[in-house]
């Protein structure tokens, strides 16, 4: 078990990294997530990797340990009615600003690609519907571990359960031995970039739709502040941010404005009403 020294080390590191706050009591949880790095690594226990940890300057060890206490917990089509505002309101308006113009979603925290899969699957939809909607997804996380699993489409049996329709499971994922592998067409759709949320995202261009569902409450309030004033930065005139069921701006956020449980700009909201 980790001792208080060691713990507060840990949680200012990765906080230093990825902006997740971790309390005293994921003690346990975050010894047992890296018991499995510390003996690969050849370490004995996790206390002493984190000992070698503070002494190695590169900081590459801190980094492998903030990796594998990125947060992972996802599903498919989490937020249901989000999901459906996205295809019956939120995308038919971006596509029609857009015109001839590729409309660009951004899946920010996507962890494993849950999330936008789920997306291209109501594309998809759109297209069986006789429309051709042109859409560019990108997903990001800071984590490569689950950027892996991501890109190779493969889940277990609990993970397709979790959310997914029977229908969509048949028509877009194939056994793959013990595991489901989504259609190559779906993962075509999504393109899978590393990105830390601690950093401007203007390499990501701009976007009309931004998914930043279940992210905020893992940062203090600002911390909070300050990724929305990035993600508004790279956001269309009318683009909208989409937050997770039950989610608010924190106090304090200026230039955004919640209007009817999706986020814009706060001259594009007040034009709105």
């Amino acid at each position: 078990m980790l001792n208080d020294a060691e713990f507060e080390v840990i949680a200012r590191e990765v906080k230093a990294r990825s902006g997740a706050v971790l309390t005293r009591d994921m003690g346990g949880a975050i010894d047992i997530r890296l018991q499995p790095i510390a003996r690969r690594e050849g370490f004995a226990s996790v206390p002493e990797y984190i000992a070698a940890a503070r002494i190695r300057a590169d900081g590459a060890m801190w980094n492998a340990i903030a990796d594998n206490l990125a947060q992972s917990e996802t599903r498919f089509f989490r937020d249901r009615a989000q999901m459906v505002r996205l295809l019956s309101d939120i995308l038919p308006r971006a596509l029609q600003r857009r015109g001839h113009e590729r409309a660009r979603i951004w899946s920010a925290a996507c962890s494993t690609g849950q999330e936008p899969y789920s997306i291209a699957m109501l594309i998809e939809d759109m297209r069986e519907q006789g429309l051709n909607p042109a859409v560019e997804i990108t997903a990001t996380d800071i984590s490569d571990r689950l950027l892996e699993k991501a890109r190779s489409g493969l889940y277990t049996q609990f993970e397709v359960q979790r959310g997914l329709p029977i229908r969509k499971l048949i028509a877009h994922f194939e056994r793959s031995g013990d595991l489901w592998r989504i259609a190559d067409r779906m993962r075509a759709a999504v393109r899978f970039e590393q990105f830390n949320l601690m950093k401007h995202p203007g390499q990501l261009g701009q976007f009309d739709i931004v998914v930043l569902a279940h992210v905020l409450p893992s940062f203090d309030i600002d911390t909070r502040r300050a990724v929305l004033s990035r993600v508004r930065d790279v956001l269309a005139p009318e683009g909208v941010i989409l937050l997770g069921d039950g989610e608010s701006l924190p106090e304090g956020c200026e230039g955004l404005a919640l209007n009817g449980g999706v986020v814009c700009k706060a001259g594009a909201a007040r034009a709105a009403a």
